[in-house]
């Protein structure tokens, strides 16, 4: 077993000071926090930690070593070390993409309430960008009615979720140099129910057991996911909530204000965050908040559902996932209402321990002890006026003798879509990849995902950033990297001062920041199509850009399959530490070095930021090399 933790200082557990006070808080009221959940769970068992233990079948559970003099080097079904390690982490990959991707098919099914007439609560808001897409999907879109275009839609997008297509749609987007190796290595995605499917199939006892093709199926799995759940769910909440545009916002647990009636949304799906910002926006409720001494009511959002929210409608950000069970602790919360994805069942307890209600909304991902509403398209703004209701109640309960709100809220710049970006450079990329040749911009890099509790919070987050733009790297940030981004400062324009020259001249000309917020995780597609967009416009593959992705602090299934995803697109993918694969050399040969043959990218681990961004550095030089464009 590995060594026993350290007991860790206030000060190491988190960059910040809000979070560092509301920590203290925690301790000071008995309050339990991810952080003190940790240090009971610690040593970590060694065997789950290299991903050598299976309990796929009930001749085990079987822990695997894979020691020359181990005695234990083969389990009961006869399975070595490469093939449990790589079941493990293609089971993990199938849950991150099953997440991403059934997020998507909750807007398919938003859409299918639309154009079937049983819902006027949702609306198709950006019709320009429902007929563009159509277009792009080969939908005959002229001289037709909407809905009509909207219900062929649909049914595309439906169909890629299915088993009878050869590829999912969006790989029209997809350069044909990408296209021809996923052909050759037959991990084109499919359909994304499909490849979940089959990965759990291979996984079962007696299936595939060689490692190396679990792993090219594990990448298929992801693909079906980023090229298909994840970027039907972008491009289908643009076409329902709007295609975000720049604007400004605020951050940080001061965005909680002590005044008013606070409500947070937490989780991924804009559907129902939706509906509580517009319920609270009604004035018979913020009539009935006032009545009970409130100034009005606040909508105030954490993980990816507050990244919807706040780029599209603008509202501020209390914080990202190791500052969910914090922004409670202020005590100045009158519900928090989940959809799914990130929420810990821990806030559930510390609810419990003030006046907060905490509201679930998904039959998929209810919560012991919670307040259940059944949302569906058709009583939406019903059951959300009935919950911001339930809040401005709440008020009166509140004691507030335990209010504690730390800090000042901090000015973010959000709202940095791909059409947003095309259209500050004038409706077309050609600037962008003019100042890629002049060297101005040397490349960018997505800072994408989570925060894990085993590191210092948002230390690589933060770090990483700071050490790109200054090397004229361009960032995009999304999920919870949004949030600390936000609150370091790096969100705003004047944050082109810690840039260098060239990313400084570029984005100060623009009026735009050196790191560009681009949404929630599930918007990493986002990322994904720019790349395919200027691989096309140069006539080179994705691989061969000037470009990389990054998850520091990465905890979930979802933060795997995005990775993965990355990586078989052709694009490095730096972690600021390793899945649990490390008991088998074959799987992790293949991660950090075997997929740069086959795909042309691949893993890299590093947990120091500066050295992650040197990493970056040489990996863009040699890119920029190729192309032949100065270092």
């Amino acid at each position: 077993m590995s060594k026993e933790r350290k007991v860790r200082d206030i000060a190491d557990l988190s960059i910040w000071e809000d979070a560092r006070h509301m920590i203290a808080k925690a301790k000071e009221e008995g309050i339990q926090t991810a952080w003190d959940r940790l240090d009971t769970q610690t040593p970590h068992c060694n065997f789950c930690e290299l991903g050598t233990t299976c309990r796929n079948c009930t001749m085990g559970p079987c822990r695997i070593t894979s020691r020359p003099d181990g005695k234990r080097k083969r389990g009961v079904c006869g399975a070595d070390a490469d093939v449990v390690v790589a079941r493990n982490f293609g089971r993990f990959v199938a849950g991150g993409s099953a997440g991403h991707s059934d997020h998507g098919r909750d807007l398919i099914e938003v859409l299918e309430a639309i154009v079937e007439g049983r819902t006027t609560d949702y609306a198709i808001r950006d019709e320009a960008k429902l007929l563009r897409i159509s277009a792009e999907l080969g939908i005959a879109t002229a001289g037709r009615a909407l809905l009509d275009v909207a219900r062929d839609l649909m049914d595309v997008c439906f169909a890629d979720f299915g088993s009878r297509k050869h590829a999912v749609s969006f790989l029209s987007r997809v350069p044909a140099k990408r296209r021809a190796i996923w052909d050759k290595l037959g991990i084109t995605p499919r359909g994304v129910d499909r490849e979940i499917a089959e990965m759990m199939h291979r996984t079962h006892m007696g299936c595939d057991n060689d490692a190396p093709n679990t792993m090219l199926h594990a990448a298929r799995t992801a693909l079906s996911d980023g090229w298909g759940g994840s970027m039907i769910g972008t491009e289908l909440s643009d076409i329902i909530f709007g295609t975000p545009s720049p604007r400004m916002s605020t951050t940080n647990l001061a965005t909680i204000k002590k005044e008013q009636v606070n409500i947070l949304v937490h989780g991924h799906n804009p559907v129902v965050s939706e509906m509580i910002l517009a319920a609270a926006r009604l004035p018979e409720l913020v009539d009935e908040a006032k009545a009970l001494g409130a100034t009005g009511i606040n909508v105030v959002g954490l993980c990816c559902t507050g990244n919807e929210l706040l780029m599209r409608q603008g509202i501020p950000m209390a914080g990202n996932h190791l500052m969910t069970e914090l922004a409670i602790l202020t005590g100045a919360v009158e519900a928090i209402v989940v959809d799914y994805q990130c929420i810990m069942p821990s806030l559930v307890q510390i609810s419990h321990c003030y006046h907060t209600k905490f509201i679930d909304t998904a039959q998929k991902a209810r919560f012991t002890g919670a307040i259940h509403f059944d949302i569906h398209p058709e009583n939406a703004l019903v059951k959300a006026k009935e919950i911001v209701r339930l809040a401005v109640q709440g008020y009166a309960q509140r004691n507030q003798a335990r209010v504690d709100i730390p800090g000042e809220p901090v000015e973010i710049m959000t709202g940095f879509s791909n059409e947003a970006v095309i259209a500050a450079l004038g409706g077309t990329l050609t600037p962008l990849i003019d100042a890629i040749k002049a060297g101005q911009i040397r490349g960018a890099v997505g800072i994408v995902g989570c925060n894990n509790p085993k590191f210092q919070q948002d230390s690589m987050n933060v770090g990483l950033a700071k050490e790109l733009i200054k090397r004229d790297i361009l960032v995009l940030a999304t999920g919870c990297v949004t949030t600390a981004a936000g609150k370091a400062g790096l969100l705003m324009p004047k944050a082109i001062e810690m840039a260098g020259p060239g990313l400084k001249a570029v984005c100060g000309a623009l009026g735009i920041p050196p790191v560009l917020h681009y949404g929630s995780c599930v918007d990493n597609s986002r990322i994904l199509q720019l790349c395919a967009a200027l691989a096309n416009e140069l006539g080179v593959d994705i691989s061969d850009l000037p470009v990389g992705a990054s998850s520091p602090e990465w905890y979930s299934e979802k933060a795997a399959a995005i990775g993965l995803y990355a990586v078989a697109s052709g694009i490095y993918t730096h972690l600021g530490h390793p899945p649990h694969i490390l008991g088998s050399k074959v799987v992790t040969d293949l991660a950090v070095s075997g997929l740069e043959d086959l795909v042309g990218a691949t893993f890299v681990i590093e947990p120091d930021p500066v050295k992650a961004a040197e990493l970056f550095d040489i990996r863009i030089t040699a890119k920029r090399l190729a192309l032949g464009l100065s270092a």
